[in-house]
């Protein structure tokens, strides 16, 4: 027996999760451009509501989030009692591994995933499987090739960062239908509203019908409420013993206020949705004239390959840019390591690493 103090096993060797790195101010430029952040900022109701709570400090938080669980449910056809809501997509992340996962236990994810999955899996005692993808989309043959009867959840980002790629509704259908019911499938939807494709949904459909389908959603990336860490989960299964950890959690105040504004600002989330799609479009393209290839991402940000070439690889552009007072994000932690994820920025920040690319490239 030790003298001292010991963390459970299952927490050596746990990989740091690493967040995009700010950008330092270069002649007046910082451009933080590795976070996928919204770079129109907050919409203004959001913001007039989390001032006017703000006002209140001296007084407790809804400690049920009731106003925000309504309406969101509301918003995607829910019940409220389906609805879990915490800080952020992470913390969403370990409750769900805390309630479902226990030592011996496996769970599953594809290659280039979100890395929490398999650190929330960690904590928990389980072993984390990661399967193969097919040129950088996730691949449900191998997902199902992978279950064993170890096999208690799924996690799949749909879209995916950092690939920024997706499945169809049809191949998320075919995944469930493999799954035995008592394999939790998890949908993460932090970028479902970036996508404007015909044969994609959320999976809000396989959840009102199943109880082993959750899907997440965040208020960090398109309604721009990063800051904030606030975050819905939709919980298929009905009633507080099914639910993750506690039926909900405690929120500030205004945190709860600004993200039920947030959620009945169609229009700020439209205006958000058409300059991502101009902007990405315009930076894939201008990528591709500098003859870097580009993976076809749905998201608000680009995956960029660049050449295995002394002076060019991804390392040598990261130290380039940031010298230039603009920060992209590495992708040698997540098996990719001749690739950067260029967040899309505003026209101006946009314009300026295609410039500095062009510079970086050219010298």
């Amino acid at each position: 027996m030790s003298d001292r103090p010991e963390p459970l096993p299952q927490l050596a060797g746990i990989k740091v999760y690493v967040p995009g790195e700010e950008a330092p101010s270069v002649g007046g430029r910082s451009y933080k451009m590795a976070s996928n952040e919204n770079p129109l900022g907050s919409s203004e109701k959001a913001l007039a509501a989390y001032r006017a709570e703000a006002e209140k400090l001296w007084l407790y938080p809804d400690g049920g989030a009731n106003a925000l669980r309504k309406a969101i449910a509301e918003k995607h056809g829910l019940d409220a009692d389906r609805i879990v809501c915490g800080a952020g997509s992470d913390e969403i992340f370990y409750m769900l591994a805390r309630a479902y996962l226990a030592p011996g236990d496996e769970s599953i994810s594809t290659k280039h995933a979100f890395a929490i999955y398999t650190v929330v899996g960690q904590i928990s005692g389980a072993t984390n499987v990661v399967v193969d993808e097919k040129d950088f989309v996730a691949d449900v043959d191998a997902i199902l090739a992978a279950v064993t009867p170890k096999t208690k959840m799924v996690w799949l980002a749909n879209p995916n960062n950092p690939t920024g790629t997706y499945l169809s509704f049809d191949e998320i259908k075919r995944l469930h239908a493999g799954l035995s019911q008592s394999t939790l499938l998890v949908l993460d939807g932090a970028y479902a509203e970036y996508v404007r494709k015909n044969d994609y949904a959320s999976g809000i459909e396989l959840v009102s019908e199943f109880e082993n389908v959750v899907i997440t959603r965040t208020f960090s990336k398109i309604h721009g409420l990063a800051a904030l860490r606030v975050v819905g989960l939709c919980a298929a299964p009905c009633g507080g013993r099914h639910q993750p950890g506690a039926r909900t959690v405690q929120r500030v105040q205004s945190a709860q206020a600004a993200a039920v504004a947030a959620l009945g600002d169609g229009a700020f989330v439209e205006k958000s949705v058409t300059h991502n799609t101009a902007e990405m479009a315009r930076l894939v393209q201008g990528l591709q004239d500098l003859g870097l290839e580009t993976l076809d991402g749905v998201c608000n940000f680009v995956v960029v390959r660049f050449p295995d070439q002394d002076g060019k690889r991804p390392a040598d552009a990261l130290a380039f840019l940031k010298s230039r007072g603009i920060t992209v994000r590495g992708l040698g932690g997540y098996a990719m390591p001749q690739h950067l994820r260029i967040s899309v920025g505003t026209v101006e920040q946009n314009t300026a690493v295609l410039e500095e690319l062009t510079a970086f490239l050219g010298a």
